[in-house]
């Protein structure tokens, strides 16, 4: 595996748990178990009736394209050879709203509610990110 130089993600508390998730090519939310509302980022209580049990979820894996940012100059060395690039914001069929890289979509082909299936990239032995290509 070629040596990755981007920042990574912490991985830490809750967040450790997505990212394991996300290593297994899988995608989970956190769930609510007395309401049932969908939540990320990940955190100890619901927002909706604040409570405290909940569970990982199975995501569909499916969103829309909810709004983008074209990145021209590189704030971080490493990302340099990749401007102009996308970062995205993927409103999932679940309801929550994901930050994102996307693969294999020209800048010049987004639009809102541009349909999205997830991939995953191992960066690392240890560390994969969920991305998003047209689905």
């Amino acid at each position: 595996m070629q040596e990755y130089t981007k920042p990574l993600p912490r991985g830490e508390d809750l967040h450790a748990e997505f990212y394991q998730f996300c290593r297994n090519h899988e995608l989970r939310f956190q769930r609510c178990s007395d309401c049932e509302a969908w939540r990320h980022m990940p955190r100890e209580c619901c927002e909706a009736c604040g409570s405290f049990d909940w569970s990982w979820q199975p995501s569909s894996g499916q969103g829309t394209l909810f709004s983008w940012t074209i990145i021209h100059r590189a704030l971080h060395p490493s990302f340099a050879d990749d401007v102009p690039y996308a970062v995205a914001i993927v409103e999932m069929q679940e309801g929550v709203r994901l930050v994102s890289g996307l693969v294999d979509v020209p800048n010049d082909s987004l639009q809102i509610g541009l349909p999205l299936q997830v991939v995953f990239e191992d960066v690392t032995s240890e560390v994969t990110l969920p991305k998003f290509r047209s689905a």
